[in-house]
């Protein structure tokens, strides 16, 4: 049997204060790339809005149905409707409609999806836990201090087992860095962010979810 992956725990002043154990079926799992690719790209998708339209049936234009001119006799083509797609004003063939453009992805496969990008951001050093993160004053000086102090990247993801306004507040204004329930978790942000820091509470729950 595999030992069980550990992480340090650090405290305010970036000091290590203890060892958290994780859960081997979570953090130390076989990295399927091809799971993470298809849930990025059904997150992605997701988020169109998929309102693009065009007229494309005589009904939803406006204007006589009348026939233009006779069929024979003026030297002009033949021409059945004003509205054809063959003239200006008339309706699109082949244009966009509305659309979703959500991808069917499983509960199983999202939750191995999301347990891969886990143990990948553990394997290379991207996952900080703290005892608690605590910042007193809720303005953007104060959480680039705080960052600063911390020693995290530019690209830092906060993942939380509970609201911390202080924190959301302090960090809003600063670009690239995001605050995340564990109910939001998802394997775009854990990608897009490098570093993503947590606490004890939030590992339970994110072993909680996955298991």
């Amino acid at each position: 049997m595999n030992a069980m992956p550990q992480l340090d725990v650090i405290d305010i002043n970036n000091q290590k204060i203890g060892v958290v154990e994780l859960s081997p079926q979570v953090f130390d799992v076989a990295i399927k790339d091809h799971l993470v690719q298809q849930y990025v790209v059904g997150q992605l998708a997701a988020r169109r809005r998929g309102t693009a339209a065009t007229k494309q049936s005589m009904s939803e234009l406006r204007g006589t149905g009348k026939k233009p001119w006779r069929q024979k006799g003026t030297g002009r083509a033949r021409a059945g409707s004003f509205r054809s797609p063959l003239w200006r004003g008339g309706r699109t063939v082949f244009g966009p409609s509305p659309r979703d453009y959500a991808l069917k992805m499983s509960k199983k496969n999202k939750k191995n999806a999301l347990k891969s990008v886990l143990t990948e951001r553990l394997q290379n050093s991207r996952l900080t836990v703290m005892d608690q993160i605590v910042i007193e004053h809720p303005k953007t000086r104060a959480g680039v201090a705080f960052l600063k102090s911390m020693g995290f990247p530019a690209k830092t993801l906060f993942l939380l087992a509970e609201k911390n306004l202080n924190l959301e507040l302090a960090v809003r204004n600063i670009p690239h860095v995001n605050v995340l329930k564990v109910e939001g978790l998802n394997v775009f942000d854990l990608l897009a962010h490098e570093k993503i820091v947590c606490t004890r509470e939030t590992l339970k729950k994110i072993e909680e979810r996955l298991n």
